[in-house]
């Protein structure tokens, strides 16, 4: 595989887990990497990621069999043309950006479709920078792929063959179909949350009564209000099309809803909530939670075979029963690769004492 020498432009969250994957699956490749502070570099270099101590230019990327671009999307499109001059003609460059088609276009406008595909690791969380990446970050997650309309076949295999080394599910799109799924399922959301989050900040009293008693629903929902909001900015501006697009179908629905509510006709309110109760219900791992609590824990797991056994086994011999237990394919924004249910709180206290003391790293929402 054409991964001997790997570059990173950019060393956070993703481009970390990243890299401290491909260097403990392949401990001999050489691995190059510059970012936005200094002290990233050099925290990656103490845990012997990367063989550079110090921030790289360009220029130091030329013998690059493949470069990852890791950086805020509107800053790969600077990298990428600083690029095109420097690297061999067999390189290739990917990129880990949540929308493809702006750097997609830019690569046709710098005739670089031989050197590029895209790809779209679909994990993440509120927690960025290079001592959050770990190496199971990928595990089980989606991670799409983008190829141009020239990206040569056997690059492609190899670069799914890497995606499946990682721990990954590839999967090839088109990348403005893919920019447009995502509007829908992550970068909308991701405004609903914005928006409900500022509407609360606005009309709330003096006293933050509003604020005091947020639990439930609201917390479920805003959550990823927490999220990075240049990362964010990013997003809006380079996937602005799509999701101005599915912003109006959104506006058209909370209309209808609001027709709904208006009219006061019960029937067409409960078809439309058990329609939407039974998708939700059909979404593997999260089933809709629409009543009473949910305990639950999130961990790192590596995907090996017999590695679930252990966990299921250290639960069982403290006598902790499980409700719900499976494993977490999209995971932007989410902790962990599995995610476990429990009956009540003590349960899931109790687990999560007993993982962590057996060195497994658990994360609680």
């Amino acid at each position: 595989m054409g991964f001997d020498i790997v570059g990173f432009i950019g060393l956070g969250l993703i481009g970390g887990s990243i890299a401290k994957k491909l260097k403990s699956n392949h401990p001999d490749v050489r691995i190059y990497a510059t970012a936005g502070h200094e002290s990233t570099v050099i925290e990656a270099y103490r845990e012997g990621i990367i063989c550079n101590s110090k921030l790289l230019s360009m220029e130091e990327f030329a013998e690059c069999d493949y470069i990852f671009l890791c950086a805020p999307v509107q800053k790969n499109l600077t990298y990428l043309e600083k690029l095109k001059s420097v690297i061999k003609p067999t390189c290739m460059i990917t990129d880990v950006g949540s929308t493809k088609s702006e750097i997609h276009k830019r690569v046709v406008e710098l005739d670089m479709e031989d050197n590029f595909i895209g790809g779209h690791p679909m994990t993440g969380s509120e927690k960025t920078g290079i001592l959050n990446a770990n190496e199971y970050l990928l595990e089980n997650a989606y991670y799409i792929i983008t190829p141009t309309s020239t990206t040569p076949a056997e690059k492609i295999d190899e670069f799914r063959n890497f995606v499946l080394e990682l721990g990954s599910i590839p999967m090839v799109l088109d990348y403005e179909a893919h920019d447009y799924a995502t509007a829908a399922i992550s970068h909308l959301p991701h405004m609903i949350a914005y928006s409900l989050v500022n509407l609360v900040k606005k009309i709330d009293t003096e006293d933050e009564t509003m604020k005091a008693i947020a639990a439930g629903g609201f917390k479920d929902i805003t959550r990823i209000a927490s999220s990075s909001p240049v990362m964010w900015q990013n997003i809006c501006c380079s996937n602005r099309k799509q999701l101005l697009c599915l912003m109006d179908l959104y506006m058209d629905e909370l209309e209808l809803i609001r027709d709904m509510i208006r009219s006061n006709d019960e029937q067409e309110m409960l078809d439309y909530f058990h329609s939407a109760k039974d998708y939700r219900d059909s979404i593997a791992i999260t089933k809709a939670k629409s009543t009473g609590s949910v305990y639950e824990l999130y961990m790192d797991l590596p995907d090996e075979a017999g590695s679930l056994a252990p966990t299921v086994a250290i639960l069982a011999e403290n006598s902790i029963s499980i409700k719900n237990i499976g494993i977490i394919n999209n995971r932007e924004f989410e902790d962990g690769v599995l995610r476990i249910e429990f009956n009540d709180e003590n349960a899931r206290s109790l687990a999560e004492q007993l993982l962590i003391t057996q060195g497994y790293r658990v994360y609680k929402r």
